[in-house]
């Protein structure tokens, strides 16, 4: 009784400069909300004081949009913290294999990062977007975490603290300071309407990180008012995270003969001199249906298409003659090995093209659909990924301070130079429709390597697909040959995307 009176003291002073705002009865109402928050809620007193604040500036925003307090108390409810806050963290995680070589990039100032990104049809309300973040979190174990060195590996630790959004300011796929203690691996941004979180590639792949989102996109909503029906296509924050989601699924891949996937030369790489992070970030935004039609005009399918188009680009923004055009392609095993997980599952392959082949548009197009299918298919990518384990169980016992200047090398500046570009293809997103009507769009970014001086990533929402283009360059060739081949083949583009970053 006496730490209930104490906690109820507290209230009622933290409340005390609200008099002039609400009525003898609401703060009463609000005095039981907060003196129940602090039974949800056992972070240290200077975290727990933000969540704090960040739930009177909801409350005050639902204030002044004319929303009744009881409304406000439903929407804000303390059951959606469930008893996330309430336990200490004890949950550590290990890398999945295809995380493991993420870390090691970090020493060349680069990181492995991917953006997702939503455009509502309305302005973004800091205020509700920073409790969706925190609702959300709970669902997403693996998420809450910080990278952490062990003996052998790196390890992912769970973390209880404020998770906090961010309004944006800078550059996007800058790299996440996660050397800082309790540093998330992810990060929430807003602009103007657009919602954004940026993963650093060690917590989960493409496929995960969309999920993450859509919950993210569907708490908000639910803060504004929006009663949002749940189906297969969207998790609900408020459930319990299923093992399955934060497993590795590799261990589900067959046995079978193991391919390193290495390259033996270097790939040909754009022209321009590089920029440290991204100097411009570009958007091709082109209807579904088109786009979808003049790939089978072709007789192939979207990313094939693409890739050609790519390819042919590429041949106007390389200086020379001789060398390979290589293309990674990254590959979901969700599609071979059914999961849901939301850590990483997905593998690469490489489409090579020598510059020097004169191919018409035609005959390119059927050499890459040959090698992609060839290369993508399930039993070179289950070979590429016992690759990939046999490469980390060989140097499982090595300690960490031995073997990172090695792997450093080896998956950072050489992996690289493996590669001229990058294709990474999201698929259509779905969404409940009471959800899809508040959304305008998606983009999907790649994050900058140490050596390509471009990434390409495609994402569908709406019939809308939007390609968008990572530079690390300011010469505008690559883009220039893309718009002008797609718009030749009968696709109209709509082009949007930064100014030259302060790089």
């Amino acid at each position: 009784m006496k730490k209930q009176k104490t906690a109820k003291n507290s209230t009622t002073k933290y409340l005390s400069d609200l008099k002039t705002k609400y009525s003898a009865l609401e703060l009463e109402k609000l005095s039981a909300f907060f003196n129940e928050f602090n039974f949800h809620c056992l972070l240290s007193k200077n975290e727990k004081r933000k969540m704090k604040d960040d739930l009177l500036k909801a409350f005050e925003y639902y204030r002044n949009s004319g929303v009744s307090l009881d409304t406000a108390l439903n929407r804000l409810s303390n059951e959606n913290l469930g008893g996330f806050y309430a336990k200490p963290s004890s949950l550590w995680f290990t890398l999945d294999d295809a995380a493991k070589v993420y870390p090691f990039s970090l020493g060349h100032g680069s990181m492995s990062l991917f953006r997702l990104s939503a455009y509502m049809k309305k302005a973004i309300v800091p205020e509700l977007l920073q409790i969706a973040l925190t609702f959300t979190i709970k669902r997403f174990p693996t998420f809450a975490t910080t990278i952490k060195k062990g003996v052998f590996w790196h390890y992912l630790d769970s973390i209880k603290c404020r998770f906090a959004v961010e309004k944006e300011s800078t550059a996007p796929v800058r790299p996440i300071p996660v050397s800082k203690s309790l540093s998330p691996s992810f990060r929430v941004l807003y602009y103007q309407n657009r919602i954004s979180v940026e993963f650093f590639h060690v917590l989960t792949d493409g496929a995960g990180g969309i999920e993450f989102l859509k919950c993210l996109i569907s708490e908000y909503l639910k803060l504004l008012g929006v009663n949002v029906e749940y189906d297969d296509t969207l998790l609900n924050a408020n459930d319990l995270p299923k093992k399955s989601e934060i497993s590795s699924a590799f261990s589900m891949v067959e046995k079978t003969r193991a391919n390193t996937g290495l390259v033996n030369k270097p790939a040909l790489q754009l022209s321009g001199k590089l920029t440290k992070f991204p100097c411009r970030i570009l958007h091709f935004k082109m209807s579904a249906t088109t786009l979808k039609d003049v790939a089978h005009k072709h007789g192939v399918k979207i990313t094939t298409y693409l890739l050609a188009v790519m390819f042919m680009a590429s041949k106007y923004a390389i200086e020379g003659f001789d060398g390979n055009i290589n293309i990674q392609v990254p590959v979901n095993m969700r599609k071979f090995y059914p999961s849901n997980t939301l850590r990483n599952f997905s593998m690469y392959c490489g489409v090579k093209i020598p510059l020097n082949k004169d191919y018409t548009f035609s005959e390119l197009i059927k050499e890459v659909d040959t090698q992609l299918k060839e290369k993508s298919s399930k039993e070179e990518m289950s070979g590429m990924l016992a690759g990939a384990s046999k490469l980390v169980s060989s140097i499982r016992l090595i300690p960490l301070i031995i073997k990172h200047p090695v792997a450093k090398l080896t998956f950072g500046v050489l992996g690289d130079k493996a590669f001229t570009n990058t294709l990474s293809n999201m698929g259509v997103v779905k969404m409940p429709e009471n959800c899809a009507n508040e959304i305008e769009s998606f983009d999907f970014v790649l994050g900058t390597s140490v050596e390509n001086r471009a990434s390409c990533s495609l994402i569908t929402f709406n019939d809308v697909s939007t390609f968008s283009i990572t530079k690390k360059t300011v010469d505008p060739s690559y883009e220039e040959a893309l718009l002008k081949i797609l718009e030749n083949d009968g696709i109209s583009v709509t082009v949007e995307g930064s100014d030259i970053y302060d790089s």
